[in-house]
């Protein structure tokens, strides 16, 4: 038996890579005779920049730029591809990661950052940006990309528009002539983990504001100014960005970047998995172990473990999905796509218990797979 592990990351807790390896040394505690290849995935959520880079054997570089609430930090982007496109994920430099969950506000939090790393691999050369917008702390329509860009958000008066999204109820105009010329030849791939568009109900503003830290009156805030931003971009560009899939991504920064500056918004599974020539190790495998922290509902919506198992049942193999969480009433869409799915939990416990232990829950119960598989005959 060939074994295929293939995780996502157990977010606030384990990485892909150490999940994956977390699984294969269950399995090897195991009883079972088999062999296995290590394949941990990413969606366009926090990871998936270096995992690309890792997988096509590119390079890692630094650069110095502001955190979502201007401190200077050191983050990293990727670039594969004999160094002609790079891979930029925006976790790096304007991640909810980099902030103290008591001091989240994203009616300061700026996406500048994500900028300076695409500025930064401009001088690089490249011709193709690929970047992964997972992990934000931001809900600020790009706005700080494209500033950093050299873009300006005027009000009625010609004025640039005070820091933080509130001033953006005044936004009037979007000036683009002192934009990076070098943006004109490069081609932008925006990896979306999610498909909300960017207003209403499942907007940018509503579903992601709260992850962010926003009260019900920020929430409202927020979504004024991305319609506001939207109304704005639709007047000069004749780019309706509020109906664009995955436009909700990273607080709208990909619908922004969409309508100025032509971005591509795909599948981030999808790309990802083709990117990295995942189907030729489906070939070689007889079994595919994926996980992720939560495999419920959601999960059907573009998540890392249903674009393995979809691409697993095209082959006609059989899947196991690994989580912390997992439905108790069946789902039927989830059984067409996963013939198992197991909770990693030993006991009750509080979340942040459960977090701590999410390595030795992984190899336990993977391991107790293992033994289940030795027992067929």
């Amino acid at each position: 038996m060939h074994i295929l592990i293939a995780p996502n990351s157990f977010k606030n807790s384990l990485d892909a890579t150490s999940a994956a390896e977390m699984i294969q040394k269950g399995l090897k505690m195991s009883n079972l005779n088999f062999t296995s290849e290590c394949f941990p995935v990413g969606d366009g959520g926090d990871g998936t920049g270096t995992l690309i880079t890792r997988k096509l054997g590119g390079i890692i570089e630094k650069a110095t730029v502001k955190n979502p609430v201007g401190k200077e930090i050191t983050a990293t982007y990727g670039l594969i591809e004999s160094k002609k496109t790079a891979v930029i994920e925006m976790a790096q430099a304007s991640g909810i990661h980099l902030l103290d969950p008591v001091n989240l506000n994203p009616l300061i939090a700026s996406s500048y950052g994500t900028g300076q790393l695409i500025r930064k691999a401009l001088n690089r050369g490249v011709t193709k940006m690929v970047i992964t917008m997972g992990g934000s702390a931001t809900v600020d329509g790009g706005t700080g990309i494209l500033k950093a860009l050299g873009g300006r958000f005027l009000n009625a008066y010609g004025e640039d528009l005070p820091e933080g999204v509130d001033a953006m109820r005044d936004l009037n105009s979007i000036d683009l002539s002192g934009i990076d010329k070098r943006i004109n030849k490069c081609r932008f791939i925006i990896l979306c983990d999610v498909k909300n568009k960017l207003l209403g109900k499942q907007g940018a503003a509503h579903v992601f504001g709260p992850q962010k830290g926003a009260t019900p009156f920020q929430v409202t805030i927020l979504h004024h100014a991305l319609s506001q931003l939207s109304k704005i971009v639709l007047k000069q560009t004749s780019v309706d960005i509020s109906a664009v899939k995955h436009g909700g991504a990273a607080g709208g920064a990909a619908a922004a970047l969409h309508g100025l500056l032509n971005a591509e918004l795909v599948n981030g599974i999808d790309y990802f998995l083709n990117l990295t020539d995942f189907d030729s190790s489906l070939k070689k495998s007889n079994l595919v172990i994926t996980a992720e922290g939560s495999i419920d509902f959601q999960t059907l919506k573009g998540k890392g473990p249903y674009g393995v198992a979809r691409r697993a049942k095209k082959k006609g193999l059989p899947v196991i999905g690994l989580a912390g969480n997992v439905p108790l009433a069946v789902n039927t869409r989830l059984q067409q796509h996963f013939d198992v799915l197991v909770a990693i939990g030993n006991m009750p416990s509080d979340m942040a218990t459960a977090l701590s232990d999410t390595s030795k829950n992984i190899v336990r119960t993977s391991r107790q797979i293992g033994n289940l598989l030795a027992m067929q005959p």
